[in-house]
């Protein structure tokens, strides 16, 4: 296992570069998107509903099923892999971001439209900061779901650890099955230990 490490750097160091490629690539889009669609649906609560129900069926839908589904449209790859992951977090993303923006104090609002606040002020003023700690967690859960999902987004050649770990699989290789399994959970932890240390940091600076 170890001689396989330290034989193969290459293999293992570029398919761990694609994985964290593909990771920053989605979570940046799908924050952009859950964003503009969250300052939507906050409209109304009719719409939230639709929006949540709509994300939550095609979260449903296993995640090579649909993959494949798209690779008429959009081919194998990367691109391919990108755009269904985007699809996958915004369910996570809205879910956790409406929650935290809706579970704000009625009054505080209310105290701030008062004081001649706007809709949008209050929201990037008030309401996203109290509701920072729900905001990180949708963030957390996403960034893990993604490295997981981007796995089996190796069966489409969009490239990664997945790479790896199904090549161990075809050729029955224990090596290349371990490191590939090693490097994914790895990754997942190591993300989750990020996002956790940026919560604290944040609450600290915020005085909490």
């Amino acid at each position: 296992m170890i001689d396989y490490a330290i034989k193969h750097p290459d293999k293992w160091g570029n398919a761990l570069f694609e994985h964290v490629e593909i990771l920053v690539i989605t979570m940046l889009i799908s924050i952009i998107v859950a964003v503009f669609l969250t300052i939507v649906v906050l409209t109304s609560d009719w719409v939230s509903r639709v929006f949540i129900y709509v994300f939550s069926i095609l979260y449903s839908i296993p995640s090579l099923a649909m993959f494949t589904i798209m690779i008429p449209v959009t081919g194998l790859g990367t691109t391919t892999a990108i755009i269904v992951l985007i699809l996958y977090n915004q369910y996570i993303l809205l879910r956790h971001f409406i929650a935290g923006l809706n579970h704000v104090d009625q009054p505080i609002i209310e105290a701030a439209t008062g004081l001649g606040m706007s809709r949008l002020q209050i929201l990037i003023q008030i309401r996203a900061p109290l509701a920072i700690q729900t905001l990180f967690t949708g963030l957390r859960l996403a960034s893990v779901s993604t490295i997981g999902m981007a796995t089996i987004a190796a069966f489409i050649n969009a490239g990664g650890l997945g790479t790896i770990l199904y090549d161990g699989l075809r050729t029955m290789n224990i090596d290349k099955i371990l490191w590939g399994s090693i490097l994914s959970a790895g990754l997942a932890l190591a993300t989750n230990a990020v996002f956790i240390q940026l919560e604290k940091r944040i609450y600290i600076g915020a005085g909490r």
